[in-house]
């Protein structure tokens, strides 16, 4: 059997050095390279043709790997590596943005170590792998009824997928910051994130966004 070719991708030395000892005991599975930063991703998997990067999302300095995992998935025209996140972070947002820039699978730090082995010649083969976890939030989310945002609201979600900042969308508006702060506390709780670009992704995941 042909070894899935690997490329890890994290930004902390010691996580490479003790993933690449874990996979070093698969059957299987052959580490190809390492990259510290998304760019460095990019180049790598340019050179050596990686079957499946390991990416984690958070990386310091530059590109994060949300936006790699879109590059690597989007450039290559369809035959580029598929994507696997391993990450500490299992937020609504942050799976979504993952799953959306085209990653294959999505697992967590936290994963069994013969977990993360099958997810890898999962994602090699082209099929979804999901931890746990993920995959219930997932469910979970798909079962439960899409929230009714006000039209104020959706006004104001329909302004931060402009990119407007508070002072912009308070004038355009015709509203005080401090009212848009209030909206957009309500708008984070009812969608489940904390962060406007979380925001901005849930709602174009749920059709919210006109």
């Amino acid at each position: 059997m042909t070894p899935v070719r690997l490329l890890l991708c994290d930004d902390h030395a010691v996580v490479r050095a003790g993933l690449r000892a874990l996979l070093s005991s698969a059957d299987g599975i052959e580490v190809v390279g390492e990259a510290a930063t998304g760019e460095e991703a990019l180049a790598m998997a340019a050179r050596l043709s990686p079957d499946v990067v390991l990416m984690d999302l958070q990386l310091d300095g530059g590109m994060d790997g949300v936006t790699a995992t879109r590059r690597l998935t989007s450039e290559c025209g369809g035959t580029g590596p598929r994507v696997l996140v391993l990450t500490m972070f299992d937020t609504d947002a942050d799976i979504t943005r993952a799953i959306e820039a085209g990653a294959t699978g999505y697992l967590l730090k936290a994963e069994h170590p013969d977990g993360l082995f099958t997810a890898i010649h999962q994602a090699a083969s082209g099929r979804t792998a999901l931890s746990t976890p993920v995959a219930d939030r997932l469910m979970t989310r798909l079962r439960s009824p899409s929230p009714t945002l006000s039209p104020r609201e959706h006004e104001i979600l329909g302004q931060l997928a402009r990119g407007s900042g508070n002072r912009e969308i308070a004038r355009t508006l015709f509203i005080s910051e401090a009212t848009v702060k209030t909206h957009l506390g309500r708008i984070y709780g009812k969608l489940g994130v904390e962060t406007r670009a979380g925001a901005v992704a849930v709602a174009k995941e749920r059709r919210l966004l006109e």
